[in-house]
């Protein structure tokens, strides 16, 4: 019996939860384009979103990032350049934080820019490190 266990697929997992970041970009898109949902109902979509890009992008910071430059030297520049994305999405996550929802044409455009930003940073970071996190093992917790 080996010491370690694999997490299964663990670059497809981060691809799944980039798929569900988008979906819920997506969703907040589209009640700010219908006109339906409350200001507060739209403040609170946002703050959960934020939240949990946030949070999966300090995990990767603090934890992934740091083990796959050191399994990977290769892949540092690549770290360096997707915690500088980090940092540059935080920015703009804190701006679509304070947006007011009643402005239609601003919110639209502040959530253009965290899709446009955070598009172009899952597609990179999924095309650069998803075969090098598959091949990984994880001590199983």
């Amino acid at each position: 019996m080996e010491s370690k266990s694999r997490i299964s697929a663990f670059g497809t997992q981060l691809i799944e939860i980039h798929d569900w970041l988008r979906e819920q970009l997506a969703r907040l898109r589209a009640d700010v384009d219908a006109g339906v949902a409350q200001p507060r109902k739209l403040q609170a979509h946002c703050l959960t979103f934020c939240a949990a890009l946030t949070k999966h992008h300090t995990g990767e910071d603090a934890g992934v990032f740091p083990v796959l430059a050191q399994r990977f030297p290769e892949l540092k520049p690549v770290v360096d350049e997707l915690v500088r994305d980090h940092e540059i999405i935080t920015v703009m996550l804190n701006r679509l934080e304070d947006v007011d929802f009643t402005d239609r044409p601003n919110a639209l455009r502040e959530i253009n820019g965290v899709e446009a930003i955070m598009e172009s940073h899952f597609t990179f970071e999924e095309r650069k490190i998803v075969d090098a996190l598959n091949s990984m093992e994880f001590p199983v917790r």
